[in-house]
């Protein structure tokens, strides 16, 4: 009798398993089966929510179910970062942002929610967009000579306004080079930044070029340069950082696209496959590289090199400038 029990238990499981394996299957080949989730972890009107919007209507398009893009600011982008790694790993949910802003985590937190080498799988690189030094028009300086003469005349009178924990470690650089002397004061996410320069709240940022270029074009800030190794074509009046005396000064938005750790290969596949076809289409590729933004469609394997990279260095970074994790 007890035979008979055990082998009719384990002939229900093994269908199940079956049955799991099969759907598991139906899954990947039939992919998507239901709207897909791009978490933004920053606020609206960043470089990282731009992007996800841009994206997420050809992604809908072209694989037939909604994207909805979900902004979750708070923590450094951390809130958001966090959900998506939680998340089932069926490739319905992932995450798009600056990944400097999971890479420095570690370097400023001493609790991060979540393992940034083991709990997210690279789906695809995006763009990089230089950083954009700026300052409010009321500052009487229009490159980075006149900004370090002008705050040595006026000592205390620099507040630097950020919108992530890459553009703080950034900041810190910027101390370190220049002996500016800056009252760090932090918002959630780059757009917020911006809005309190234009404001006048604060009178000088850091900020993805991508997002920062309308407001410089539009005459509400100047700026003073750009943090890549090279000029951009978008605003090629605009000297790099190196090229204003600060050798070796690059930073920037790194903007990807990240599915939770354990999402079955196929589907990351053919995810980064529709997100490089997007990409590549020349209205989107020529809008975001006027916008200040380098189009790079990158594979999973070199995105999470990338990512293995960016934490080694965003950790020597902050040991460098003697910045230990809170």
């Amino acid at each position: 009798m007890k035979a008979q029990f055990w082998r009719s238990a384990l002939g229900i499981l093994a269908a199940a398993f079956a049955g799991i394996t099969t759907a598991a299957a139906q899954t990947a080949a039939t992919y998507p089966n239901k709207p897909i989730r791009i978490i933004v972890p920053f606020a609206p009107g960043g470089s990282s929510d731009i992007l996800a919007r841009s994206i997420g209507i050809k992604m809908t398009e072209k694989l037939g179910q909604p994207v909805v893009i979900e902004n979750k600011p708070g923590a450094d982008g951390m809130i958001g970062a966090d959900l998506a790694a939680k998340s089932a790993p069926d490739g319905h949910t992932m995450v798009l942002l600056d990944i400097s802003s999971i890479t420095m985590a570690k370097s400023l937190y001493a609790k991060v929610p979540f393992d940034p080498a083991k709990d997210f799988a690279g789906v695809s690189m995006l763009s990089f967009s230089p950083h954009a030094l700026v300052v409010h028009p009321s500052i009487p300086a229009n490159n980075l000579k006149e900004l370090i003469a002008w705050a040595k005349a006026n000592p205390g009178k620099l507040n630097f306004g950020s919108g992530s924990g890459a553009v703080y470690l950034a900041e810190a650089q910027l101390k370190a080079q220049t002996g500016l002397d800056l009252l760090h004061v932090p918002y959630k996410g780059g757009a917020a930044a911006l809005t309190a320069l234009t404001g006048g709240e604060v009178n000088i940022v850091l900020n993805g070029l991508l997002a920062t270029l309308p407001h410089i074009k539009g005459g509400r800030i100047k700026g003073l340069g750009l943090t890549g190794e090279k000029r951009s074509s978008a605003a090629p009046e605009m000297p790099t950082l190196i090229e204003s005396g600060l050798p070796g000064f690059v930073t920037g938005s790194w903007q990807g696209l990240l599915a939770p750790a354990g999402t079955p290969k196929d589907i990351i596949a053919k995810i980064h496959t529709t997100v490089r076809d997007i990409l590549m289409e020349d209205e989107l590729n020529k809008r975001l590289a006027g916008q200040g933004a380098e189009v790079i469609a990158s594979a999973p394997a070199a995105f999470d090199a990338l990512m293995a990279t960016e934490l080694v260095r965003w950790a020597k970074i902050a040991a460098e400038s003697g910045i230990k994790p809170e």
